[in-house]
C-alpha cells in the first residue's frame, strides 16, 4: 500500500531534505527508520527537496510498503526513532495512483526577517538578521507585481536546468511583525533558489537600489546577472502543500489557474 506522510521540521542542521553522499539529510532520517523496520531500502518521494538549512511547517512524503500497520502506529513509530527537529503530524493510507510530487498543485513558503539594532543569537538560523532600515511600502508594491504568471528565469539559480521556468504566483506579499516583515509567497511551483531571489530583489528595493517598477522589466529580460543576490537559507519557510484544486480555490477563489505537476520539476 501507499502511505502519505506529513511532517514538520527545523532545517538548521540539516544539508537539506534530499539524501546527500556525506551529511544528515531529512530523507536520510526516514529511509533509516524505514529500512530498519522493512529490512531493505525503501525509497521515499516527497512534495518538494528543500535546500540546506530551510524548514518546513507542512512537508509531505510517500512510500510503499507491504506491511500492515495502521497509520496510528507509524506515526509511533517514527516519532519515537527521529530526533528532536523533525516530527511526524500525520500518517495516511492513499491510491497506488498518488504521487506527491505530481499531485501537487501549489507551495506556500514564508521568508522571515528581523530587524534592530543587534543581531540576535537565539534567532540564529531561524530568520535573517537585517540592521538597515527598508521602505516596506516599495517593497509591497514590487512584491504584488509578481502575482501572475511569467518566466522566471532571472530569479532562480543559474544551475536550475528545467525545461520550462514559467510559474504562477497566486499571492506575493509583504506582513509586518513586531520584529521585522516575512515575505509569503504561494505559487504553483517553485524553481531551484527562487524565493530566496525574490526576497534578494525585494531588500534591494526596500534600500532605494532598485524600484518595484523594475520588476516588469526584469521579468522581461530573463538574465541573472541583473539580480546577483541571494538570500540567506536560514529564514525560509515551506508553510503549505496544497495537494488538490479545492484547497487553493477555497483560498485564492475559483478562478485561479490550476497547475498540474506532471511537466514541473519543483523545488
Amino acid at each position: 500500500m501507499r502511505v502519505l506522510v506529513e511532517i514538520s521540521y527545523m532545517g538548521r542542521d540539516y544539508l537539506g531534505f534530499q539524501i546527500q553522499r556525506n551529511g544528515r539529510t531529512i530523507q536520510q532520517q526516514f529511509e533509516k527508520i524505514l529500512k530498519r523496520m522493512h529490512k531493505r531500502h525503501v525509497r521515499i518521494h516527497p512534495t518538494s527537496r528543500t535546500d540546506r538549512g530551510v524548514h518546513a511547517y507542512m512537508q509531505y512524503f510517500h512510500f510503499d510498503t507491504e506491511l500492515n500497520i495502521e497509520p496510528a502506529q507509524w506515526k509511533y513509530a517514527m516519532n519515537s526513532a527521529l530526533p528532536h527537529d523533525i516530527y511526524v503530524k500525520e500518517v495516511q493510507v492513499v491510491n497506488d495512483d498518488f504521487h506527491c510530487r505530481y499531485d501537487c498543485v501549489g507551495k506556500s513558503y514564508r521568508y522571515k526577517v528581523y530587524q534592530g539594532q543587534h543581531r540576535d543569537p537565539f534567532q540564529s538560523g531561524l530568520a535573517t538578521y537585517i540592521p538597515y532600515d527598508l521602505d516596506i511600502a516599495a517593497m509591497q508594491r514590487a512584491a504584488q507585481a509578481f502575482v501572475g504568471t511569467y518566466d522566471f528565469t532571472g530569479f532562480c539559480s543559474q544551475k536550475t536546468d528545467v525545461e520550462s521556468k514559467v510559474r504562477t504566483l497566486y499571492e506575493s506579499k509583504i506582513v509586518e511583525t513586531a520584529q521585522g516583515f516575512d515575505y509569503i509567497v504561494t505559487g504553483s511551483g517553485f524553481l531551484y533558489n527562487m524565493v530566496r531571489v525574490l526576497v534578494a530583489f525585494l531588500l534591494q528595493v526596500g534600500q532605494g537600489k532598485k524600484a518595484p517598477e523594475d520588476v516588469r522589466t526584469l521579468l522581461e529580460a530573463k538574465d541573472r546577472n541583473l539580480i546577483p543576490f541571494t538570500a540567506p537559507a536560514e529564514g525560509l519557510y515551506l508553510e503549505h502543500v496544497y495537494l488538490t484544486p479545492d484547497a487553493l480555490i477555497e483560498i485564492f477563489g475559483k478562478d485561479i489557474k490550476i497547475h498540474r505537476k506532471k511537466s514541473l520539476q519543483n523545488e
